[in-house]
């Protein structure tokens, strides 16, 4: 099934997709045949979005993509067809830029395999994945933690979601992504930390002090609890006395 055409609905619900995540000039990492440039007018910040598949190289290299190239990396379902998905996700975070994000779905275990590996569902699965387990039934497993974590100081991890609102967990056992419904995955969202974030440790809002306009917004719901507390205070009491 499409497992990329399935995510457009759920992520048009969520403002940063289109503000945030797909911004820029991306690549959709094994896109083929069903590609995130289909979409690109849901996401009008888009500018343009590279397809890589089998005949642009091996996606675990990305060989002759420079180092900072693209605003955002977009991958569905790709990274458990490659040899060592953990050297893949290093590779798609450093052809990323700096502030920029890196989107990523993979199948989660339980959801999809079903605790039988290789995949009765999908054979040119190589690994499996949970967001993390002390221990799994499959020996190939990869805890998502530990991947992102291995990106390094740089990755600023937004997102890690087990996507199973639509997953029919009472069905016998079945590939629920046949379904048009079901997707059976986990989405990660990390994004790339800039230089002086590394440094301050952490991301800080601008020094720059709020222009004119801004501070009128910013303190408009304080003026106005001023405004009526001194209002308040210049009226007088109320007097069971006066009249009607």
């Amino acid at each position: 099934m499409k497992e990329c055409s399935k995510s457009i609905a759920r992520r048009l619900s969520h403002a940063a997709f289109s503000t945030r995540y797909f911004v820029g000039i991306g690549v959709d990492i094994g896109g083929k045949p069903d590609p995130l440039a289909l979409y690109t007018e849901f996401f009008p910040l888009v500018s343009n979005i590279r397809t890589w598949d089998l005949e642009d190289g091996d996606a675990q290299f990305m060989k002759g993509v420079a180092d900072g190239m693209f605003d955002f990396v977009h991958s569905s379902h790709c990274l458990e067809h490659l040899v060592d998905p953990n050297e893949g996700l290093i590779n798609w975070f450093r052809v990323l830029k700096d502030g920029g994000h890196l989107i990523v779905t993979v199948p989660d275990e339980d959801l999809y395999e079903q605790g039988v590996f290789p995949s009765e569902f999908n054979r040119d699965h190589k690994w499996t994945f949970t967001i993390y387990k002390p221990s799994s039934w499959c020996a190939r497993s990869i805890n998502v933690l530990d991947m992102v974590r291995a990106l390094g100081p740089q990755a600023d991890i937004l997102k890690i979601e087990l996507l199973n609102s639509t997953y029919r967990y009472r069905i016998p056992r079945y590939d629920q992504t046949l379904t048009p419904l079901a997707e059976c995955g986990i989405e990660i969202i990390v994004r790339k930390r800039m230089a002086d974030e590394l440094t301050a440790l952490g991301r800080r809002p601008p020094l720059e002090q709020p222009n004119a306009s801004m501070r009128i917004h910013l303190n408009q719901y304080r003026d106005d609890i001023n405004t009526l507390k001194a209002a308040n205070a210049s009226t007088p009491p109320f007097n069971n006395s006066d009249p009607l």
